[in-house]
């Protein structure tokens, strides 16, 4: 946020910090629409009473700091408009005193206020735009949308707030211990090993001329609904959905194939949604922010982009690693081989949930010579 005008009492004016163009409108203002002004107060609980140079004044904290986390947090400039409250001082006191103590560094305090920000933030937009705008459609005759939204957000604020702290709280659990128990060192706790994935619709670029918004929106909620929650179910992890794209992580290799066929079996029998292909990459991983990056994330897309239709290819990393853990053969025709003197002997033969498939071997934009494997699941 910027500062432009003077602070009470007649103190000389603050200085400038100017915005970067690219995170924030700097036209924004602080809506003077009074059932805006009325929603506002009721959501956050107090009334607009300090000016950005006050607020930060008054937490203790350097403008050039609070406007750090504003940014970070994703707020418009509003110049010095009186729009902040008490909640607004609170936060850059916490901010600042988790600094003061040691408990974190600046940047990473910076951090912090910019996952968050963008995440509630996203949030907060689909909360608006699909399920209050649905809800607010006036029940009766003469009633406006106006008349309808105040109360119903008094009613759904404090359940809707309880509801995103036990979801943090069972994520920031879950999060923890996948770190903390499965890291063998410090290094580990950044640069994990992880199999990671990428499901990518086909076609989708010529689907999107040929489809109204309206039916392009409901299939790509259809996509992204149904592989967030084939993923959560087999154990793995949603990073992020790119519309006609998700990437998602999990722990060991066998988990992350698991979801990749599930993903194939299930979106090949809708008959509106376009094939699907999937890549798999296994290795060292470097995760930030929720998100993850390194060569093996870089691998798995390419893996996704040259992968047949309907099918899922997975790096050499990867194929060793499923036939390290007995869940796919070392070779097929060893395995044949196994099960004909397994069934001669009479005992039962090692059983296998996967099957590779070497390709062709081909060269990558950026990664070298790769040969990637065909995934299939063995039938029964």
């Amino acid at each position: 946020m910027t500062v432009d005008d003077e602070s009470e009492g007649g103190a000389p004016e603050p200085p400038t910090y100017p915005t970067p163009h690219h995170e924030v409108d700097h036209t924004a203002e602080p809506s003077d629409d009074p059932l805006a002004i009325r929603l506002e107060q009721l959501i956050l609980g107090a009334d607009r009473r300090y000016t950005p140079f006050q607020a930060a004044r008054t937490a203790g904290v350097s403008m050039e700091l609070a406007s750090r986390f504003w940014r970070a947090m994703g707020f418009a400039d509003i110049g010095q408009a009186k729009a902040l409250t008490e909640a607004d001082v609170l936060a850059l006191r916490r901010l600042a005193g988790l600094v003061e103590a040691g408990l974190l560094s600046e940047p990473m305090a910076v951090q912090v206020a910019r996952s968050t920000g963008q995440t509630t933030a996203r949030l907060a937009e689909w909360q608006i735009d699909s399920f209050l705008e649905g809800l607010t459609e006036p029940p009766e005759p003469g009633m406006t949308r106006t008349e309808v939204t105040y109360p119903l957000v008094e009613l759904l604020l404090p359940e809707l707030e309880e509801f995103l702290i036990y979801v943090w709280r069972r994520q920031l659990a879950a999060a923890t211990g996948r770190v903390l128990v499965q890291a063998a060192d410090d290094e580990e706790m950044v640069d994990r090993r992880l199999a990671v994935g990428f499901a990518d619709l086909v076609g989708f670029t010529r689907l999107t001329r040929r489809l109204e918004e309206e039916e392009l929106g409901e299939l790509v909620e259809a996509f992204e609904t149904t592989c967030a929650d084939l993923v959560a179910a087999h154990g793995g992890r949603l990073i992020k959905t790119l519309g006609d794209e998700v990437l998602y992580a999990a722990d060991d290799a066998g988990t992350a194939a698991e979801i990749a066929l599930r993903l194939i079996e299930t979106l090949s029998h809708d008959e509106t949604m376009p094939a699907l292909r999937v890549g798999i990459a296994f290795g060292t991983v470097t995760t930030r922010m929720g998100d993850v990056f390194g060569t093996t994330v870089n691998l798995a897309s390419r893996l996704t982009s040259i992968a047949p239709k309907d099918a899922v290819l997975v790096d050499g990393a990867l194929a060793e690693e499923l036939s390290r853990t007995g869940e796919a053969p070392v070779s097929e025709t060893e395995a044949a081989e196994e099960a004909t003197r397994a069934e001669k002997e009479g005992r039962q033969a090692a059983t296998y949930r996967f099957a590779l498939q070497p390709m062709w071997q081909r060269p990558v934009r950026g990664l070298g010579v790769v040969e990637p494997w065909l995934l299939t699941r063995r039938p029964t």
